[in-house]
C-alpha cells in the first residue's frame, strides 16, 4: 500500500487558494481535494508531488506545520482603496523572482563587457517639479507626441525600443515566463521596476491593454529615474496616493499628455465618451489615462471622473476578458518582448559565445529545448 503523508489540511487549501485556480479545476485532477482539506483522507506523497507542482507550491512548503506569511520581495506599492495588497499569487511571485534572476545575470554580463552604467538611474529626485521632470524624461525618450507613430501598438514598440536604447531591459510578458496556462492578472499588477544602475528593468502586465502598457511603463521608468524599486497597480482612480507613487503617476501622465496641452483639445459641446476616445488615440494613452488627465485639467469634477471611470473601467474590463480567449501571435515574435530584445540577444549571444552555459540559457529564457534557443538567435540574425 501506498505511504499516506500527514500533511496540515490549511497548507492544502492555502496552496490552491494561493495558486490563483478555481476549486474544480484543481478538484478535476485531485477527486479527493474535498476530503485532504477537511482532514478526512490524506495524500500519498506522489499526490502530494503532484498537488505541489499543480499549484505551483514548493513541495517543502507542504510539510511545514502551518501556511507560511509570503511577502513580495520588492516595496509593494499596489493599493485597494487606502489598504495595501498582502497577499501575492505563485504567478506574481515566479514573475518577481525570474526578473531578478535575470536581472543578476545581465549585471555580471554588463561589468564583464564593460557596459557603462545607465546615467538616468537616480538622477531625479520627488522633489523635481512634475513638469520639469517629466520634460527631461520625455526628451531622453524621444517620445513626443508627433513620434509615436499611427498607432497604440506601434507606440508601445517605439517606446521599448528607446527605453533599450538607453540601457534599460523592458519585459512585456502576460504569462510566467513561456507558460501560456498561467495568464497574469492585470488586476493583482499592472507593473515592476527593479532598480540598478547596470541593469535597470521594468516589466509590464502584457495581459493589459497597449494603452496601459504604456502608461504603466511611463511609470515604471519614472521609478527607475528616481532610482527606485517598485511594485504597483497604477490605479488612476485613487486620490490618497503615497507620495512616490502619486509622482511617478503625474510624471507619466505628464510625459504622455502634458497638462498645458489639454484645454487646446477640448471642443465645446463634445461628448464625454467623444472627447476620450479621441484624446486617447491622439496621445496614444488608455482611456482612463485620459479621464483622469481632464480631472486633472478641471475639466471633469471628482465625482464625475470617478463616474466616468467605473463605466470606462467596466467596458475595458469586459474587453480584456475576451482577449483572452483569442489566440496568441507568432512565438519568434512576441518572444523577445516579453524578455526584451536587449536582454534576449545578450543571452544567446553570450551562449553562442561559450559564455553561458546552453543549460543556464534555457532557463532565463524559459527555454526547454535548444533547438528553439537556435532558431530564435536565426530569427534574431544573431550566430
Amino acid at each position: 500500500m501506498s505511504t499516506r503523508i500527514e500533511v496540515n489540511p490549511e497548507l492544502l487549501a492555502w496552496a490552491r487558494q494561493r495558486s490563483g485556480l478555481a476549486f474544480d479545476d484543481i478538484a478535476h485532477r485531485f477527486p479527493m481535494l474535498a476530503a485532504w482539506e477537511r482532514g478526512e483522507q490524506q495524500p500519498t506523497l506522489k499526490q502530494l508531488e503532484s498537488f505541489a507542482q499543480a499549484t505551483h507550491t514548493p513541495v517543502g512548503f507542504m510539510f511545514l506545520p502551518e501556511p507560511p506569511v509570503e511577502m513580495v520581495p520588492i516595496p509593494d506599492y499596489r493599493t485597494i482603496g487606502d489598504a495595501g495588497v498582502r497577499q501575492p499569487s505563485a504567478n506574481l511571485l515566479d514573475t518577481i523572482y525570474q526578473c531578478q534572476q535575470r536581472q543578476d545575470w545581465y549585471r555580471d554580463f554588463a561589468i564583464l563587457n564593460r557596459e557603462r552604467s545607465v546615467e538616468y538611474v537616480g538622477s531625479l529626485s520627488a522633489a523635481a517639479p512634475v513638469a520639469a521632470a517629466a520634460d527631461s524624461i520625455r526628451i531622453a525618450l524621444g517620445f513626443d507626441v508627433e513620434n509615436r507613430g499611427s498607432s497604440r501598438t506601434e507606440a508601445l514598440r517605439i517606446l521599448i525600443g528607446r527605453a533599450e536604447a538607453l540601457g534599460f531591459l523592458v519585459m512585456v510578458n502576460g504569462v510566467v515566463g513561456s507558460n501560456t496556462h498561467r495568464k497574469l492578472d492585470p488586476r493583482e499588477f499592472r507593473g515592476f521596476a527593479l532598480a540598478d544602475p547596470m541593469a535597470p528593468l521594468v516589466f509590464v502586465n502584457g495581459a493589459d491593454t497597449k494603452a496601459a502598457q504604456i502608461f504603466t511603463l511611463l511609470h515604471e521608468l519614472a521609478h527607475l529615474w528616481l532610482g527606485g524599486t517598485a511594485l504597483d497597480d497604477v490605479d488612476l482612480a485613487e486620490r490618497g496616493w503615497q507620495d512616490t507613487e502619486r509622482w511617478c503617476n503625474q510624471v507619466a501622465a505628464e510625459v504622455l499628455m502634458p497638462l498645458a496641452a489639454i484645454p487646446g483639445t477640448l471642443i465645446p459641446g463634445e461628448a464625454l465618451p467623444d472627447t476620450t476616445e479621441r484624446l486617447s488615440r491622439k496621445f496614444k494613452a488608455s482611456t482612463l489615462a485620459v479621464l483622469r488627465r481632464l480631472y486633472d485639467a478641471g475639466a471633469l469634477s471628482w465625482d464625475g471622473y470617478r463616474s466616468a471611470y467605473g463605466a470606462e473601467l467596466l467596458r475595458l474590463t469586459g474587453l480584456l476578458q475576451e482577449r483572452r480567449v483569442s489566440g496568441g501571435g507568432n512565438f519568434y515574435n512576441t518572444q523577445p518582448t516579453r524578455f526584451g530584445r536587449r536582454f534576449t540577444r545578450a543571452v544567446i549571444t553570450s551562449t553562442l559565445e561559450g559564455h553561458t552555459l546552453y543549460r543556464d540559457a534555457l532557463q532565463l529564457l524559459s527555454f526547454k529545448k535548444v533547438s528553439t534557443l537556435n532558431e530564435l538567435a536565426t530569427h534574431l540574425g544573431i550566430g
